[in-house]
């Protein structure tokens, strides 16, 4: 409601110039002086006369305004970012929120605006951004004060006062609070694999001061990694510490660190925190032996080198030892062979070893052949790129090297077949990562690329076979590529020696390069080559779980295990031959599982707002320069009997709160509605006034 009232004031309007009337002043001034001086009987007459003659010049009108008062405006600010949804926080603010706008509407001349501070992603509490926005059409004028509903979390206090009224700060719970965070300093992004990265954390204690508390004891830090057995450690809250993660694969290594919690702290919601740790090789240390020298080696050795993360070691056999030509040693520019340094010394410090078109014509004792298969069993990788040596009497397959490969030449000697032929995938490998969508090759239709002239027909066929030859009048179509796992390693052989046509582009070629990555990768177990997996991810509050197999049975349900434990079922669709595709909502923080009874998958779900969870409690002390800078108050709303403060208008320069209240300030803005204004000294009254008080001066001197 607004009141209108006259304001009545004196203003001059001079009828000349400030300098004149200075001058005309001075003068005055002068003549009084000399009369004084002079000790002239009409002296004082002569003073009225001049300050009425100075007071008509100046221009004196009496001025009345009416004058229409507004009302003063407060505002009311409330939080309600994801803080608040710690326990009672949400009811005891929208309980002092209703409150405040019941006691704002029997205030006369005060008008309540309201606004929200919601949540804001990864900024954290955006408070006084809402403040700002509240204040944005609020004359300054008018602003009685802010009142902050709040847990006392802001991420964006301002160095200078918000505003040049108080700031009331009405706080979410019954006083200082507790709370105990796992906090990341440091964490690398990437790891080696085979080798450890270190994890610099803190565990800390929050508020006890605030509480007259001493610092406590030492905390049990408990770390676990992609499910395996958790490992315990004690360490003392804020100190930092060095956690050694050993990073055994390739692909993402889920760690969750958590603390037990401390004694009446306000949330356990950040007691964990988790990292992804993406395992990467650093250099792949690749052994490629050449049996002889043929038009393939050479696209080999292109292929491999042409990668920066590949160390290559080729040894080409170009002097057999039948080859003896009673040549003296001094004489030979041909390197030996170190047979025992590669296949018995370091063996085991190469990825990948492969074999191309390597026949064991007493090059390599049967002891070396030996290693290579205990280094396949024991985690290495194999690949043989076979022509007509592996048919031959001094083929492979009859060394001790057979127990890890998943084929031999066919008996008979018919094993060596020379004929033109397309490759074709499988039925199999159309489900196979290696040879899922190979380029030039579509389902349902012929490839695209190059044709081949050599093979080698198997016997004692092992493992999975996802090339394959078309043969003229048979029911199937011939092994070409063969992939097979042993103990804890991998073999892939390749029964033709003709790949390297396609780098020819002859007949147009082929996917050789992109083949021939695939399965390297695939023998090194890069995780995105399984054949059979089950992977988990989580973006945007999503989980989305794929599970890859080269079987055709209908995909099973999948157990999904949420970070606090409590497990619900997935049941994938199939998306392609071998391909299956779940999802679910996965909004709790932590480290999420997947099994589908045989494998388990790990996936981390990071805070939306880790800003907003690094802090969870209700405080005073962030705010508390923000009030004392603008004269405003602090209450604690768990507790107060009618659920806010009692609103009370109070004027500038007051104080501002006291127990049980807070004040809205009086700001007294107006707007003129109308001015009326005449002369205090009209010129038919100045001057008649002037003349007889010259008179009476000149009539007292005379006398």
């Amino acid at each position: 409601m607004r009141m209108e009232q006259a304001i009545a004031a004196i203003r001059f309007e001079p009828a000349l110039p400030l300098w004149l009337l200075a001058a005309l002043a001075v003068l005055c001034l002068a003549a009084l002086v000399l009369a004084a001086w002079l000790r002239a009987r009409g002296t004082p007459w002569r003073f009225l006369a001049f300050a009425v003659l100075l007071l008509w010049l100046s221009g004196p009108r009496v001025v009345e305004e009416t004058r229409e008062g507004l009302p003063d405006i407060a505002l009311m600010v409330v939080d309600e970012s994801a803080s608040m949804q710690v326990g009672n926080r949400a009811a005891l603010a929208e309980r002092a929120r209703a409150r405040i706008e019941a006691q704002a509407r029997d205030l006369p001349g005060l008008e309540l605006r309201t606004v929200t501070v919601p949540e804001a992603g990864s900024e954290g509490t955006r408070l006084f951004a809402g403040i700002e926005r509240g204040l944005a059409d609020i004359p300054r004028s008018r602003l009685a004060g802010i009142i902050a509903i709040t847990d006392g979390q802001a991420h964006d206090i301002p160095a200078g006062p918000v505003a040049e009224a108080p700031l009331h700060v009405l706080l979410a719970a019954r006083g200082e609070e507790v709370d105990r965070r796992v906090r990341i300093v440091e964490a690398p992004g990437y790891g080696i694999v085979g080798k450890s990265v270190t994890l610099k954390v803190a565990v800390e204690d929050l508020g006890l001061a605030n509480r007259g508390l001493a610092a406590g004891r030492a905390a049990r830090l408990t770390i676990r990694r992609d499910g395996e057995p958790p490992r315990t450690e004690e360490t003392p809250p804020g100190v930092e510490r060095e956690v050694e993660i050993p990073i055994t694969r390739g692909g993402p290594t889920v760690v969750e660190l958590s603390v037990d919690p401390l004694p009446g702290e306000v949330s356990h919601a950040n007691n964990r925190a988790v990292v992804t740790i993406n395992g990467v090789r650093d250099r792949l240390r690749v052994l490629l032996v050449s049996g002889e020298p043929h038009p393939g080696e050479r696209t080999w050795r292109r292929l491999l080198k042409s990668d920066p993360a590949v160390d290559l070691v080729h040894f080409t056999i170009l002097r057999p030892p039948e080859k003896d030509d009673m040549t003296p040693l001094n004489e030979l520019a041909l390197i030996a062979f170190p047979v025992r340094e590669l296949f018995q010394v370091k063996i085991k410090e190469f990825d990948l070893i492969i074999m191309d078109r390597f026949a064991n014509r007493s090059t390599l004792p049967p002891v070396y052949l030996r290693n290579i298969a205990d280094y396949v069993r024991q985690g290495g990788a194999l690949l043989m790129s076979s022509g007509p040596e592996f048919a031959s009497p001094g083929s492979l397959a009859a060394s001790p090297l057979a127990a890890v490969l998943p084929a031999r030449p066919a008996p008979g000697g018919n094993a060596l077949v020379e004929e033109a032929f397309r490759p074709e995938v499988t039925a199999l490998g159309a489900r196979h990562p290696v040879t899922e969508n190979l380029p030039g090759w579509k389902a349902g239709a012929p490839p695209t690329w190059g044709r081949w002239y050599r093979r080698i027909e198997p016997a004692n066929l092992r493992g999975d076979v996802i090339l394959a030859a078309p043969t003229p009048g048979a029911a199937e179509a011939a092994p070409l590529l063969t992939l097979e796992h042993v103990g804890e390693g991998r073999t892939a052989l390749l029964l033709s020696d003709h790949i390297w046509l396609w780098s020819r582009g002859h007949d147009g070629g082929g996917p050789q390069g992109e083949l021939l990555r695939r399965i390297a990768h695939w023998l090194m177990k890069e995780p995105e080559l399984e054949e059979t997996a089950l992977l988990a991810r989580i973006e945007r509050g999503q989980l989305t779980v794929e599970r890859r197999t080269t079987e055709d049975a209908p995909p099973p349900p999948l157990t999904v295990t949420d970070p606090e434990g409590v497990a619900s079922r997935l049941a994938p669709e199939p998306v392609r031959p071998g391909r299956s595709v779940g999802t679910m909502p996965a909004a709790a923080p932590g480290v999420w599982s997947v099994s589908d009874g045989v494998r388990t998958a790990y996936a981390a779900s990071f805070t939306a707002n880790p800003v907003e969870v690094a802090d969870m409690r209700a405080t005073a002390t962030l705010l508390a320069a923000q009030v004392k800078a603008t004269g405003g108050s602090t209450h604690w709303l768990d507790g107060i009997a009618q659920g806010a403060p009692a609103l009370r208008r109070t004027e500038p320069n007051r104080e501002a709160s006291g127990t049980g209240w807070i004040g809205l300030q009086r700001r007294h803005d107006h707007v003129v509605t109308g001015i009326a204004a005449s002369p205090l000294l009209p010129s038919w009254l100045a001057l008649p006034l002037i003349l007889g008080l010259a008179l009476m001066a000149w009539r007292r001197e005379g006398a």
